[in-house]
């Protein structure tokens, strides 16, 4: 029997989807480390520590009632021992109550579901086959990314092990698991493991309907089998989607190992899942993770993914995840604990014009993927009442009268359904064509559909006028469709793409951390899955192109994998920190990066971090700023957890300094997030960082501060002078208000750049007042 010495208080947070019945709920219980190491040891063979933990639930709660036991015995559905310590079980109320009487006991949080935040890159991220970072030394590593994702197609060309001569990692621990349509003869010297973790998912949704999903790691969604190509992908020639974005499909890393892990389904990704494969992945030995999902906000000892990351971090694991898809809107980003790499989804300079030509001589440009004939003809446009009522101007299947659009362009309102949907409705009550417009909040970002008739999609401004046009009398219009171009402006930062300050901790590091290609992104497709991913679409393609930070996200994986291959002594920061202070913030035109879904005239920190990676840079970046996970654990206690929430997030074995002054500014991060009293004219702060010379061994180093408004930046010493690679040296940067802010903006941004003759090593700066 295991009692408690203390009494804690079990910790509820919100779910974004909550996974409960009437009864019993799922809750990811998490324990003391060093008690469960002690009553295993006790134990000895007879049973594991999670069994007698069950054993005393059982106990407790009959106790309460008065000896009798309840119907429903805790049910245990995983147990974690090395991201975290603890367990997955479905209990009642008085079960859960009965916890606290357990011994090493830390806290009990709900279940939830997450969402998966739904080629050309490498050519356009700098990066070319045979030079620099891809060269056949760097390619030649044993560095394997494990993907927890909605599974993978095994026998997609992508991920075939032609070339590969090298042997699996002896040091790789993992297994293909058998599964529905799924054997251990699916697995080769690519793709080196697979697994699926369901039982919380089934807790939440029941049984996993075989005839349209697997209760294995095959992808029945096409999310998991596109990141991970994204970011690993063999190198495919001639991959396109219907002729467009045709070119030679390769994963950022081409020759790294893939494990896939399973906890995505059709409904969400259940965290007991999801934090089971971060623990198995990190036990079978991966070096990378992949994660493009993300849940709600909430405190880091609360945020599931941020406590099981840590733990992945503490073992060496780099973890990237998305950002989120909730932008434009401030504060939504997630995935924000410190130790996490958070990516931010923007454009390349690809294309996939349409050109809408009106009646009235107006022309105006959009985007599709449609791939039938090359245009339509003049046709007579319909809109809203025109078409069938209020709500048709959604297009929603079922709301079109076929009398009313037959052969005519229907003209469509984004919201409400996909679409693609939107086409397939309007092609069922045949219409011979779509116009798909953004409304003012959705401003000029436009989003490439694979449509199943002749369709466009149209920004703000453009849809505008369209929606004037349409009260002229007998209005009419045509769509060009003009194939794949080059050259725009690009990196732009998606609309979509979630914003900073994080609301978790908003002002202590500047969130998200960097940009990637996001939008448009062409790679692997599950044959059996439609491009639309919709029931009535029965097309089959090889690769696909959607867009999200889900698709940001694998290529910063992708490209930490092989700067681990180049620099494999480098811990997790230290590579985070390579990509961050070499990320540019000027676009192909040389202007600074815009923003899509904001009225300011170009992006900020919130939008992109740092800036857009730089994988060439990258790889060699003069200066890293390295963080232990003992750095980590002082940046928790200087933000006051208490005893209770820090021991959640550390498996209950470490405790605060006592009598040292810690803050959080003080943390090793490669960028300044700076506080300021919006009452005061008297604010200043003084923050200490640490560089580690990873470049030429004998280098000077100068700062030059690019200021925020109405800041001073004073930095101590201003000249780092480093004789040996390896040698770390500090220095001091003081921030002061000058006066009164001249802008009514709550925040002004600034950088701190290192520079030498070779390096450029910039930190952006971000002040905000409250």
């Amino acid at each position: 029997m295991m009692y408690r010495i203390s009494l804690l208080l079990v910790v509820f947070t919100a779910a974004a989807i909550s996974i409960a019945s009437e009864d019993t709920a799922t809750y990811v219980v998490h324990m003391d480390k060093a008690q469960t190491t002690a009553l295993d040891n006790m134990l000895g063979d007879s049973k594991k520590w999670y069994e007698s933990v069950m054993d005393s639930i059982t106990e407790f709660s009959a106790e309460e009632d008065g000896g009798e036991e309840e119907a429903s015995a805790p049910e245990l559905l995983y147990s974690y021992e090395t991201a975290i310590t603890g367990f997955a079980a479905r209990l009642s109320t008085k079960q859960l109550e009965s916890l606290n009487k357990v011994e090493g006991f830390l806290s009990a949080i709900p279940d939830e579901l997450l969402s998966l935040q739904t080629t050309y890159s490498p050519q356009f991220l700098g990066l070319k086959f045979g030079k620099g970072l891809l060269t056949s030394h760097n390619l030649a590593n044993d560095v394997i990314i494990g993907f927890v994702d909605s599974g993978i197609w095994p026998e997609h060309p992508s991920f075939k092990d032609g070339g590969m001569t090298r042997r699996v990692p002896l040091r790789w621990k993992g297994v293909c698991e058998e599964g529905t349509k799924f054997t251990s003869r699916k697995c080769n010297k690519k793709l080196i493991g697979a697994r699926a973790f369901f039982k919380g998912y089934e807790a939440a949704a029941g049984k996993i309907d075989e005839k349209s999903d697997f209760r294995s790691a095959r992808d029945s969604i096409g999310h998991g089998t596109h990141t991970a190509s994204t970011a690993a992908g063999h190198m495919i020639a001639g991959a396109s989607l219907f002729g467009m974005a045709s070119g030679i499909a390769a994963g950022m890393s081409c020759t790294a190992r893939i494990a896939a892990y399973k906890a995505c389904f059709a409904s969400g990704c259940a965290t007991s899942d999801v934090l089971a494969a971060i623990d198995q992945a990190v036990v079978d030995g991966v070096d990378v993770l992949s994660l493009s999902l993300g849940g709600s906000l909430k405190p880091y000892y609360a945020d599931l993914m941020a406590i099981a990351s840590l733990g992945a971090v503490q073992h060496g694991v780099f973890v990237a995840a998305a950002a989120g898809n909730s932008g434009p809107y401030s504060s939504t980003v997630v995935n924000s604990a410190p130790w996490m790499m958070t990516v931010a989804a923007s454009t390349t300079d690809r294309i996939f014009p349409a050109t809408v030509n009106l009646g009235n001589g107006e022309s105006f440009d959009g985007e599709s993927l449609y791939s039938g004939t090359s245009s339509t003809d003049q046709l007579p446009f319909v809109y809203s009442e025109s078409v069938g009522g209020e709500r048709a101007k959604y297009c929603i299947s079922g709301t079109l009268s076929p009398d009313l659009v037959k052969g005519k362009i229907v003209v469509c309102e984004r919201g409400m359904n996909k679409g693609v949907e939107k086409g397939q409705a309007v092609k069922m009550a045949g219409g011979a064509g779509m116009l798909l417009l953004n409304t003012v909040s959705q401003g000029e970002e436009l989003r490439a559909d694979p449509h199943v008739l002749p369709a466009a999609a149209l920004g703000a401004s453009a849809a505008k006028s369209i929606r004037n046009y349409i009260k002229s009398e007998n209005p009419t219009g045509s769509i060009i469709f003009k194939g794949t171009t080059l050259g725009k402006p690009a990196p732009v930062m998606a609309s979509f793409s979630s914003r900073g300050p994080a609301l978790v901790e908003p002002y202590n590091v500047i969130k998200p951390d960097v940009t990637a290609p996001g939008v448009n992104i062409l790679a692997a497709w599950p044959q059996t899955v439609s491009p639309s991913n919709t029931q009535t679409d029965n097309r089959s393609v090889l690769f696909n192109v959607i867009s999200g930070t889900s698709m940001s996200c694998p290529h910063v994986s992708g490209l930490a994998a092989i700067i681990k291959g180049a620099h494999q002594d480098w811990s997790p920061a230290a590579i985070k920190s390579a990509l961050m202070t070499t990320a540019y913030t000027l676009d192909n035109k040389n202007s600074p990066i815009a923003d899509i879904g904001s009225d300011t005239p170009s992006a900020t920190p919130f939008a992109y971090g740092s800036g857009h990676v730089d994988p060439e840079r990258a790889s060699n970046p003069g200066l890293v700023y390295d963080i232990s996970y003992e750095d980590y654990l002082y940046y928790l206690c200087s933000i006051q957890y208490s005893s209770t929430e820090l021991g959640t997030l550390t498996r209950g074995n470490f405790s605060c300094p006592t009598g040292t002054v810690l803050q959080a500014g003080d943390l090793n991060y490669p960028s300044f997030a700076v506080l300021f009293d919006g009452s005061s004219l008297n604010n200043s702060a003084t923050y200490k960082r640490t560089v580690t010379n990873v470049g030429y061994a004998t280098t000077t180093y100068v700062a030059q501060a690019h200021e925020p408004e109405g800041v001073s930046v004073i930095v101590e010493p201003k000249v780092l002078k480093f004789k040996q690679r390896g040698q770390k040296l500090s220095y001091k940067v003081n921030f002061v208000q000058l006066g009164e802010k001249s802008s009514s903006s709550d925040t002004s941004f600034g950088s701190l750049v290192w520079g030498a003759s070779k390096y450029k090593v910039r930190s952006p700066i971000a002040v905000t007042w409250l």
